[in-house]
């Protein structure tokens, strides 16, 4: 038997002073490869998907975006943590990631909307953190196998059962199969008005909407609300679990489906019966990232498990019908299977990565959705058009 490899990358306080620290955390995955390194953040350990982020910037929105519960998130860009954090970026109030693996240590936060340190931050919100790990090989490691399940430990006190630390990422069950949606939808309904943030004014609010939309929250970033809100429509907000009459009852002009984490298979189980009254309905729809999958999922469609996933702020898709090429932000590691879209059920939109599909439309429906995020947050803004759209869409210009 082959031993537990062992990778160690040196801190960015030079050879010979990482040669004197004790290091204090290591990722343990679940093939017993051992990734050791310096602890940050909150003390302890948890168990993962490890997955890996291509983003040189929005390290924070990415900590807090739910669609990463039950992650592990490596940053592939080094400096991760020099502009600090802010509650002003944080797209939700508390952190998603299970875990957060970094090449650098964090240098003191040189930004001046910074209230703290990542470092503080983390332990804030209960996150185990690594810097000092080889994260080229790490995300290389994923990338020529697939994300792997693993534990992140962080122990001041010295590490001393690792054995325990792979058998526990060796019998995590994985993304697939897992609902945890549940976990980070909203408890109660509830009215969102704030708008988008504006150099010298902070974030506005909505004085006199025009329209009602009902937003099916499965992990909703608060950008997207954000977006909808700017575009003068007031947005009522409904946990995951909320039947189809509970949302004819608020008499919506238009329905979004939300981004959220899991295996949308799992999650489509009591999803899949109200979309498809809320299809039936007229009504028009939008969905983006898991609220795409779900969409695609009562129409018809399947879904599967991709080896690594699309995260990151770089991603090329191609509009089918323009033949345009936005560069969208993306985070997702299930996808639709465009072989399986029903008749009536087209397919809008592919990444230019590798082909995966990356939106639909409905024919003769006011119905559409996309794989990636045209909010942003962080990330570029080609595709906030979209929103332009469904707002067409239910005004009856579209």
């Amino acid at each position: 038997m082959v031993a537990p490899s062992e990778n160690v990358a040196p801190s960015r306080t030079g050879a010979h002073a990482a040669s004197a620290r004790a290091m204090t955390g290591a990722l343990v995955l679940n093939d017993g490869t051992i990734f050791r390194g310096y602890g940050l953040g909150a003390t302890g350990q948890n168990v993962g998907e490890v997955c890996f982020v291509t983003g040189m910037t929005g390290y924070q929105e990415t900590l807090t975006d739910p669609s990463f519960a039950g992650q592990i998130i490596t940053f592939t860009f080094p400096h991760i943590g020099i502009v600090g954090f802010n509650p002003e970026d944080m797209e939700r109030s508390t952190a998603a990631a299970r875990g957060v693996i970094i090449r650098m240590d964090p240098s003191d936060p040189s930004n001046f909307r910074a209230l703290m340190r990542l470092d503080k931050w983390l332990k804030e919100m209960n996150v185990v953190g690594l810097a000092g790990l080889d994260t080229r090989r790490l995300t290389r490691r994923i990338r020529e196998t697939g994300a792997p399940s693993g534990v992140i430990i962080h122990s001041p006190e010295g590490i001393n059962d690792l054995q325990s630390a792979k058998s526990e990422a060796a019998a995590w069950p994985g993304l697939e199969g897992m609902d945890l949606t549940r976990e980070v939808t909203c408890q109660e309904p509830y009215l969102w008005d704030q708008t988008l943030w504006k150099l010298g004014d902070g974030y506005g609010h909505v004085s006199s909407p025009k329209r009602k939309i009902v937003a099916i929250d499965f992990g909703a970033k608060n950008n997207i609300l954000r977006h909808l809100a700017e575009r003068q429509s007031a947005v009522h907000v409904v946990p995951a679990t909320t039947s189809a009459n509970e949302i004819f009852a608020l008499k919506p002009d238009g329905i979004f489906l939300s981004n959220g984490p899991g295996d949308p298979a799992a999650t489509a189980r009591y999803t899949t019966p109200v979309i498809q009254d809320l299809i039936r309905s007229g009504v028009p729809i939008f969905g983006i990232c898991l609220g795409h999958q779900l969409l695609a999922t009562a129409l018809g469609a399947q879904t599967a498990k991709m080896a690594t996933g699309h995260r990151g702020a770089n991603q090329p898709v191609k509009d089918l019908v323009t033949e345009k090429v936005e560069i969208t932000s993306q985070n997702h590691g299930f996808a639709v299977q465009a072989s399986s879209l029903s008749e009536g059920v087209v397919e809008s939109h592919i990444s230019l990565f590798d082909g995966s599909n990356e939106g639909i439309r409905v024919e003769d429906k006011r119905i559409f959705s996309v794989q990636y995020h045209p909010e942003a947050s962080p990330g570029p803004h080609d595709s906030s058009y979209l929103f332009d759209r469904f707002i067409r869409m239910i005004d009856g210009d579209a």
